[in-house]
């Protein structure tokens, strides 16, 4: 998941939107674009980045949606959002912690992962000035 940007509507023109704003943090170029069969994606995708590839599908998106569960139940627990404005702080912001305490396991072999694992808490603790007991 690259980002996240709470909008009232799923048409072409929030698509292109959001298109728009997905490249100006990643330090790369993407070679391909995953989403679902929702057809304004298609009409942004041909306006904003015709020169990537874009693969719809709503089973290669899988992953995408699933990386949405642990937000979805942070809604319910908050009783819903109360204003979109509200929405788009915690998930911009959720997004990111999120995925630097899960690295992508599918990519490494055991020893990897915890040492990533535990560089991602060491970072953690240093930035927000954890002090630990002991």
């Amino acid at each position: 998941m690259l980002d996240i940007l709470v909008q009232p509507r799923r048409n072409a023109s929030a698509a292109t939107r959001f298109f728009k704003r997905l490249p100006k943090g990643l330090r790369y170029k993407p070679k391909r674009l995953v989403t679902d069969g929702l057809r304004s994606y298609g009409v942004a995708h041909r306006e904003v980045r015709p020169e990537v590839r874009q693969r719809v599908s709503r089973y290669l998106n899988n992953r995408a949606e699933n990386s949405h569960r642990p937000t979805r139940g942070r809604e319910r627990q908050m009783q819903r959002f109360k204003s979109p404005q509200q929405a788009q702080r915690f998930l911009s912001a959720h997004a990111m912690i999120y995925g630097h305490f899960r690295p992508r396991r599918h990519l490494m072999m055991a020893h990897g992962y915890r040492r990533a694992r535990d560089n991602a808490f060491r970072v953690w603790k240093r930035e927000t000035c954890v002090q630990v007991a002991g």
